[in-house]
C-alpha cells in the first residue's frame, strides 16, 4: 500500500527522529553516589552499569556496602530516566503533540 507523499515523508522524519533519540539515548552517563560518597557508580542510557567505586573504609561492613550500592544503583537508574524523559518530552514537544501524550 502507498502512502500518500506527505505521510510517507512524516514517516520518515519520525523515523530519522526515533534514530537521533536512541543515539542521544546510547550518549548519556549519570554518576550517581551513597553514603556521602563512599559508594559511587556509573550508568550509560541504556541502564548499563559501568563502574563501581568503593572507599576501603566501608569494605568492612558488608551490610551497609551492600545498602549503599543498591542505594547508589538505584539513584543512577532514576537519573537516566529523568534525562530520558526531558530528552523525549523535548523532541516529541518540537512535534506540536498534546501534552501528555507520551
Amino acid at each position: 500500500m502507498k502512502l500518500p507523499g506527505n505521510m510517507q515523508q512524516m514517516m520518515r522524519q519520525a523515523q530519522q527522529m526515533q534514530e537521533k533519540m536512541q543515539q542521544e539515548i546510547a550518549a548519556i552517563k549519570v554518576e550517581a553516589t551513597a553514603g556521602g560518597g563512599m559508594v559511587t557508580v556509573q550508568m550509560d542510557g541504556k541502564k548499563n552499569l559501568l563502574s563501581v567505586k568503593i572507599d576501603p573504609e566501608v569494605a568492612g561492613d558488608v551490610e551497609m556496602l551492600q545498602d549503599m550500592v543498591l542505594a547508589a544503583c538505584n539513584e543512577a537508574f532514576n537519573k537516566v530516566e529523568g534525562e530520558i524523559q526531558g530528552k523525549m518530552s523535548g523532541m516529541l514537544g518540537g512535534m506540536g503533540l498534546p501534552p501528555g501524550l507520551f
